[in-house]
């Protein structure tokens, strides 16, 4: 294995040299020399020792990132988006871990980022206590949190970056009432989070505000996990049954996120029902397969792509400039209209291109 004096005897030049390049502090460097040692990296196949960089610079090129289980689409969404992100346009690696939204293991593994000499870490959570994350925040790592804004009641240490549930709540059911809906029900597993609530507090405010003669009910599907993000299609298919046996029944739902949505339209049809002429349904996120079920699932979908670059930069300029001002930034919404949602008993139309 080529070592950093082997490029330095190819190139003729220190090994001092050879580090400037490496570390990018070659700018007063002669051209000619910079291309030979470029050469000899190249052609000696010399990778530097990472563990070694960590233990001269105390810090390596890696954010972490905490997500509730990236077996819920969505964040494996959002954690390819941010890993893109940071390895295009910074040359940064990410680690990601699955906490399943338990304040322990969050909190240990913020230890463990800092103990490997990770300097920032993106944590995507909606567990309102935080207290843990200021402990390691107070340790030196810079943290950017997803889902929760700042708590105005206490100074904030950390950036925010959330999308508008309020909003997506509200997009959903106007959908619905837009169609001539008038009994609605959203549908999420029984675990209690920030970001739920705030959506049912949309939608019900959308519902209310359409009129008297407007009805809206929320039904928890218990998992038997506290958050259900591992069976989240199962509890879709179970809250169909107990929709399709009420009397009278929704006809229109609203789900917390698509895979609990495509779990609703499974189950609607295992009990005899259509999507949209009996019930329309309307998802949130927008994950990749809900273009491809069918019909269609019509979503709320969350600007992942601008989400994921403001979170990997607000990172990468804390570790930079770690006493500039936490900031919070919210992205809205919007509704992306496929063919899973009609007027009440109107036909499914296929949407089938002729060519």
């Amino acid at each position: 294995m080529a070592t950093i004096q082997d490029v330095a005897r190819l190139a003729n030049v220190s090994v001092s040299s050879v580090s400037n390049v490496l570390n990018g502090r070659a700018e007063r460097m002669r051209q000619d020399t910079y291309a030979r040692i470029e050469q000899a990296i190249e052609k000696l196949g010399y990778r530097p020792n990472q563990i070694a960089r960590h233990l001269k610079t105390g810090h390596i090129p890696i954010l972490g990132l905490l997500v509730p289980t990236t077996s819920n689409p969505s964040f494996g969404q959002l954690a390819v988006a941010i890993e893109q992100v940071a390895q295009a346009k910074h040359n940064y690696r990410v680690l990601v871990c699955n906490t399943y939204r338990d304040k322990q293991l969050e909190s240990k593994m913020l230890d463990d980022l800092i103990g490997l000499g990770i300097r920032a870490v993106i944590v995507i959570s909606s567990l309102n206590d935080e207290r843990h994350i200021e402990a390691a925040i107070d340790k030196g790592l810079a943290v950017v949190s997803y889902d929760l804004g700042i708590d105005p009641s206490k100074p904030a240490k950390h950036d925010h970056v959330l999308p508008d549930n309020r909003l997506a709540g509200r997009l959903a059911a106007n959908h619905l009432i837009t169609h001539g809906h008038k009994r609605i029900a959203f549908v999420k597993p029984k675990g209690a989070t920030i970001s739920r609530r705030e959506k049912i507090e949309g939608f019900l405010g959308a519902v209310g505000e359409a009129g008297p003669e407007y009805s809206a009910q929320v039904i928890d599907i218990d998992g038997g996990s506290r958050f259900g993000d591992n069976e989240l299609g199962q509890l879709g298919f179970e809250a169909a049954q107990q929709i399709a046996a009420m009397r009278p029944r929704p006809t229109g739902i609203v789900a917390v996120n698509d895979m609990t949505a495509i779990g609703v339209m499974a189950g609607l049809r295992h009990c005899g029902l259509s999507v949209p002429e009996d019930v329309s349904v309307v998802g949130m996120d927008n994950v990749t397969v809900s273009e491809y079920v069918w019909p269609p699932l019509t979503t709320v979908a969350t600007p992942v792509q601008e989400v994921a670059e403001t979170m990997v930069e607000q990172a990468i300029a804390r570790i930079n400039e770690p006493g500039t001002p936490p900031r919070e930034f919210s992205f809205p919404p919007h509704l992306v209209e496929r063919q899973s949602v009609s007027a009440p008993g109107k036909p499914f139309q296929p949407n089938i291109s002729s060519d």
